[in-house]
Parts: structure tokens; C-alpha cells; sequence
């Protein structure tokens, strides 16, 4: 005989499910970020000779903003300058020699071979004393310089910091449950787990937070083109890594197993999911779920009256 019709029949509780409307507003604490915030500093060492820009300045792109003395990258150039009008000479007469066969093949692969290395060299100091000078590298202003005229400073140190004109940008951190459900937002999380998603500010005249300042963002997601359903999470049955609710047949007094996605849950106990097998208004259990099976017969548990004070049933 079946073991189902022996047991007595369980009693579950039994709950509508919701259609979730179309957004849910979602809160994250950020931090207001210049579009762009950048350290700026020489591609040479060297003694500053002139910062030419007060802290707090407006620059224009490609505007002078510091200088190195440039003293001894000059006194370089010079020299390799006069080395190279050397070398050319040199090298272009055992050249023009070898076309006429007046010289081997080999005094002539010297003479290109030389003359491309000074080329290199000669090059190189140009840069080098070219480097002295910094530039914006885009509209914006100069937060602050952090060394002063006559201080030394090496290749690749932080000078002058800047922030771009644009429209400031909010910085919020997301957990991964929200992160794949993003457009645009870097793809990898940080220490802590957690995305990093930054929200254009857009200025409609109204006075606009400055970069520094701590922000709540709320982000509003739409259900997208699922349709989204919410159940009591207690309704949510896990088993082998797969989720299902029982939709309650009243007609019938029977339950079906039916898989569904979870999206999300929320913070009142319940549960958004998605299933094509499943609509708004239909019954399914929410609670007792671990004790029944697909197709077995329950008994719904009596809705609750008036006089239950406190939903102790």
C-alpha cells in the first residue's frame, strides 16, 4: 500500500504569490569622485624651477602648469647635439664613399650603424629636456601642488594634482547579488567582495555635490523583462542546488512542485523569483515545505480570523 495514503495528512500554511511591481529601490552608501582625479608628475628628475598655477586654479588642456630647471638637460643636448653633427658628417662621407665602391661594405655598415645610435641618443636628450615642462592633460583645476619651487623631486612623483571639469561622479559599492544584475560596472570585486559602480552626476542647474562628499545613491532596478514574482521566502524549497516552490491546487486539495529562480530576497521575509510556470494570484505554500512531496494531498491551515490576536495560528 502507498506510504502517503497512511500518513496522516500534513497541514501547511498556504500564501498568495505577488507580482513585484516594476522597480525596487535599492540604497548604498557612496562617495562623490571628480570624473577624472589624476597625481601628475615629470617624466625626468630635477630641481622644480616654477610652479606657474595657484591651487584651486582653472587650467585649460595642454596648459604649462610646472617647470623643471632644465639647466643641465640643456648642457646635455648641447653636447649630444655637437656629437651627432659629428657623426652625420662622418658617417654620410664613408656613405657617399661606398656608393662610388671607394670603401668595404663593412666600414659602411658601421658608419648606418653609428649614425642610427646618436640618431637614438640625440633624440632621446631632446625628450628629455622637452619632459621638464608639465601639461594638463584636460580641462579642470588644480587641486594642490605638493612640492614647492626648488625642491627635488624624481621621475614619476606626484607634483600637482588635478580634477577634470566634467560633471562629478558617485562611487557606491555593490555585493555580488547586485553586481549581476549591473549594465556597467567594473568587473572585479574588491578586498571586500564587493563591485565598485560609478554614477554620472547630472547637473540640472541645482547646486552639485563636491568631490569628497559622502552620498546615498538609490538605485531603482526594474524588473527587466522577467516576470517577477514575490512569495514568502519560508515558500522557497533548496534542494540539490536547484529552488522550487509548491503552487496549492484548491480544487483538488494537491500541491505540484514548481522550479523557480531566486533574484533576490528582501528584507521582509520574503522572496522575488521568477518561473514561466508560475502566475501572480496562485496559492503556494509558506511553511511546511521540507515535509511534502510533488502531488501529495495537504491540508491548507484556516485563514486567519480576527480574533487570532498576534497570528499565533
Amino acid at each position: 500500500h502507498n506510504s502517503k495514503e497512511t500518513r496522516r495528512m500534513q497541514t501547511v500554511k498556504i500564501d498568495t504569490v505577488f507580482s513585484v511591481e516594476g522597480q525596487t529601490p535599492l540604497q548604498f552608501p557612496g562617495k562623490v569622485k571628480a570624473a577624472q582625479d589624476v597625481n601628475l608628475s615629470f617624466r625626468v628628475s630635477g630641481t622644480i624651477g616654477k610652479i606657474c598655477v595657484e591651487d584651486g586654479a582653472r587650467v585649460r588642456k595642454g596648459q604649462l602648469l610646472a617647470q623643471l630647471d632644465p639647466t643641465d638637460y640643456r648642457i646635455q643636448l648641447e653636447a649630444t647635439e655637437a656629437e651627432y653633427q659629428q657623426v652625420k658628417a662622418e658617417a654620410e662621407r664613408v656613405m657617399a664613399l661606398y656608393k662610388d665602391n671607394g670603401t668595404t661594405p663593412n666600414a659602411n655598415d658601421k658608419a648606418v650603424y653609428g649614425l642610427k645610435q646618436i640618431t637614438a641618443k640625440y633624440q632621446h636628450h631632446k625628450d628629455q629636456l622637452e619632459y621638464t615642462n608639465l601639461y594638463a592633460p584636460f580641462d579642470g583645476f588644480v587641486q594642490k601642488h605638493l612640492f614647492d619651487e626648488h625642491e627635488t623631486v624624481g621621475a614619476g612623483m606626484p607634483v600637482i594634482s588635478m580634477i577634470s571639469q566634467g560633471a562629478p561622479e558617485g562611487e557606491i559599492n555593490l555585493p555580488a547579488a547586485e553586481y549581476i544584475r549591473r549594465t556597467q560596472i567594473t568587473p572585479k570585486a574588491n578586498a571586500n567582495q564587493l563591485y565598485s559602480m560609478r554614477l554620472r552626476i547630472v547637473q540640472d542647474g541645482k547646486p552639485s555635490p563636491s568631490p569628497g562628499m559622502n552620498t546615498m545613491v538609490t538605485v531603482f532596478c526594474s524588473a527587466g523583462d522577467m516576470h517577477s514574482l514575490s512569495v514568502s521566502s519560508g515558500a522557497v524549497l533548496q534542494k540539490n542546488g536547484k529552488a522550487a516552490v509548491f503552487v496549492y491546487d484548491p480544487s483538488k486539495g494537491t500541491v505540484r512542485s514548481c522550479e523557480v529562480t531566486v533574484l533576490r530576497l528582501l528584507t521582509n521575509g520574503r522572496s522575488v523569483i521568477t518561473s514561466d510556470a508560475l502566475q501572480p494570484g496562485e496559492l503556494v505554500v509558506s511553511s511546511g515545505v521540507h515535509h511534502i512531496e510533488d502531488g501529495e494531498v495537504v491540508k491548507p491551515l484556516p485563514p486567519i480570523t480576527s480574533t487570532n490576536v498576534g497570528g499565533l495560528l
